[in-house]
C-alpha cells in the first residue's frame, strides 16, 4: 500500500542517518475505503493526490511542533511516500479522517519510494500557514484561508537518492 507520511526537513535528515523513518507508531495518509467512499468519482491517481495533500497539511503541524520544541526547521512541507505491506497499515473508519492510517512500525529506507518537498519559493506561504494554525483551529476563516494558501504550491518530487542533497 502506498502511504504518505508527513515530515519535516529535520525528520528527513534523521531518515538519511538512521536509514528508516520512525519511531513507531506513525501516522500516515493513504487511499482508504472511507476515502474511496467519500470521493466516489475519483480515480486512483486523484485519490492518492488527496492523501498526499492531507499529509502535506499534517506536515505544517509537524513544523509548528518542531519550532515549539526549539528545533530549527525550514518553512517547507515534506511528505515521504512509502510502499508498505497492507498488513503493516491500520485503517480507521472515521470519515472525518478519511485518509488517515497508522503504522505500528518504522518505515525502512528501502520502502521509501519518493520524497515530496516544497520549493524555496513556497517558504513565505508555508511560514504564514504555520503561524495561522492556532487561529485556524479556533475557527478563524481568514486564518484557514492562510493555511489553505500553502496548498497553492505543488510539492516537488525527489528520488530517495536525493535525500542527502535535500538535507545537506
Amino acid at each position: 500500500m502506498r502511504v504518505y507520511l508527513p515530515a519535516t526537513l529535520p525528520a528527513l535528515a534523521r531518515v538519511a542517518t538512521a536509514k528508516e523513518f520512525g519511531p513507531a507508531p506513525l501516522t500516515g495518509y493513504a487511499v482508504t475505503p472511507a476515502l474511496i467512499e467519500w470521493y466516489a468519482s475519483g480515480d486512483t491517481e486523484e485519490l492518492e493526490y488527496v492523501a498526499l495533500t492531507d499529509a502535506a497539511r499534517a506536515s505544517l503541524r509537524m513544523l509548528a511542533a518542531d519550532r515549539a520544541d526549539g528545533v530549527e526547521a525550514a518553512a517547507r512541507r515534506v511528505v515521504i511516500a512509502a510502499e508498505v505491506p497492507d498488513e503493516a497499515v491500520a485503517v480507521g473508519a472515521d470519515l472525518a479522517e478519511r485518509s488517515r492510517v497508522r503504522l505500528a512500525r518504522a518505515v525502512a529506507l528501502e520502502e521509501i519510494a519518493a520524497v515530496h518537498v516544497d520549493e524555496q519559493s513556497a517558504a513565505a506561504d508555508v511560514e504564514a500557514a504555520v503561524a495561522a494554525l492556532p487561529a485556524a483551529d479556533a475557527g478563524d476563516d481568514d486564518a484557514r484561508f492562510t493555511v489553505d494558501g500553502a496548498e497553492a504550491h505543488e510539492l516537488l518530487w525527489y528520488a530517495t537518492q536525493e535525500i542527502s542533497d535535500l538535507v545537506g
